[in-house]
Formats: C-alpha cells, sequence, structure tokens
C-alpha cells in the first residue's frame, strides 16, 4: 500500500488515480455498475479506507469521472476541429459522434449521471459538476459554430442528440452477461444489441442533415442549451 498523501500536489494526484482507476476498471468490466469501490482502491494501490479522503461515496467518484469526461469530449472536438472552417453538418456530426465513441465510460456515465449521481450527492458537489459540465459544453457549442455552417440552436439540437443517444445506445449495445446469454438463446431477440460506433454515427449524420433544412424556433430563453445527461 502507498503511504498517505501530504501534499496537497500529492493528493491531487491520488485523486487522479482513483479517477484512472475507475474508468479502467469500467473499461475491463462492461461498465461502471460492475465497479465497486474496493476493486478501485485495490486497483490504485490504496488502502480501501483511503478513497473516503478523496470521495464521499462511489456515486462522487463516479460523478467526478463524468465530469473529467467532459472535459475530454471538449478537448477532442477542439483538436478534431482544428483550424477547419466551413464545415457541412454531416461532417460537424461525424467529428461529434467519433469523438464521444472515444470516450465509452463517458457514454456509460451519462445515463448513470441522471438516473443517481447527481442526485446522490449534496448540493454544492452537484453545483460543481453542472457548471463545469455546461462551462464544457458551452465550449464544445461555440467550437463548432466558428468550424461550420450550423447555428447556435442547431449545434445545441444535435449536442442533446447526441447526449440521449450515446448514454442509451451504449447500454443497449453493453448488455449484461444474462442478457447476452438470452440473446444467444433467442437470435432474434439480439437485434437490440446492436453496433454502438457505426450506428450512432449514422444517425447523428442523419439529423445533422435534417436540421440543416429546417428553421430552428426562436427559444424564449436565447441561453438554453442542450439538457446535460
Amino acid at each position: 500500500m502507498r503511504e498517505r498523501a501530504r501534499s496537497v500536489e500529492d493528493k491531487q494526484q491520488r485523486s487522479e488515480d482513483l479517477l484512472d482507476a475507475a474508468e479502467s476498471l469500467a473499461l475491463a468490466l462492461g461498465g461502471v455498475r460492475f465497479v465497486t469501490v474496493a476493486a478501485v482502491t485495490d486497483h490504485a494501490g490504496l488502502h480501501r479506507t483511503g478513497v473516503r479522503r478523496y470521495y464521499a461515496n462511489k456515486e462522487e467518484l463516479f460523478l467526478e469521472l463524468a465530469e473529467r469526461g467532459w472535459g475530454q469530449w471538449r478537448d477532442a472536438i477542439r483538436a478534431a476541429l482544428g483550424d477547419q472552417t466551413g464545415l457541412e453538418p454531416k461532417d460537424v456530426a461525424g467529428i461529434v459522434a467519433d469523438t464521444i465513441i472515444s470516450l465509452p465510460v463517458f457514454c456509460d456515465l451519462l445515463t448513470h449521471v441522471t438516473l443517481s449521481l447527481e442526485g446522490s450527492v449534496d448540493m454544492e458537489r452537484a453545483r460543481r459538476y453542472k457548471a463545469n459540465s455546461f462551462a464544457a459544453h458551452d465550449v464544445i457549442v461555440a467550437a463548432l459554430v466558428q468550424a461550420s455552417s450550423m447555428t447556435v440552436e442547431k449545434i445545441q439540437s444535435l449536442l442533446a442528440a447526441t447526449i440521449m443517444l450515446a448514454a442509451g445506445f451504449w447500454q443497449v449495445s453493453h448488455p449484461t452477461p444474462t442478457l447476452a446469454q438470452l440473446y444467444e438463446q433467442v437470435p432474434e431477440w439480439g437485434h437490440v444489441a446492436l453496433d454502438f460506433g457505426p450506428r450512432l454515427r449514422h444517425l447523428l449524420q442523419a439529423i445533422a442533415v435534417g436540421l440543416a433544412g429546417t428553421v430552428a424556433p426562436r427559444s424564449a430563453n436565447t441561453k438554453t442549451r442542450a439538457k446535460q445527461a
């Protein structure tokens, strides 16, 4: 076991180590629902009670991981865009899809944030998540608007669809062992375990092209943003 962190830098590193361990286990086990605090602390090389010094509970740990995912998605989109301009809606959707597909644990967490994580932490922690996730969202919107021919409202709609579809499709395409066995026994039911990446990309491109041909309705709140899942 590693010694207790003393400095601010050491504590920050331990916090990141716990997040890395949680993400690694989620990837290996097929989803965050299979990850336990004990496994995370063991994987990070910490005492099993050590996680409490950094996160009040498992939900706070996963919410932090989701918050980090927003930053990773923001950075991935900006890197993919580079200095491109004048992108067509289909190209924008391709970038949005490919970048979120590259963050499978984030896609998984988007479901759990809404279902349980936000409601299992104190208000100030929930506030921080909302503030940071919306900030990342707004940077993504601004970057995509600058690089494309799409308006703010249409980019926001595309991102709203992305968040909802990525969250739902990831869960469907990663069935539990019981469901996976059931699909083997009854193949006609297995179609619901769809191919996550290609299906998400295809639908988002169709949505983006459809949005490009519509007139966005005026909202009473010009600051309206995609609902965070």
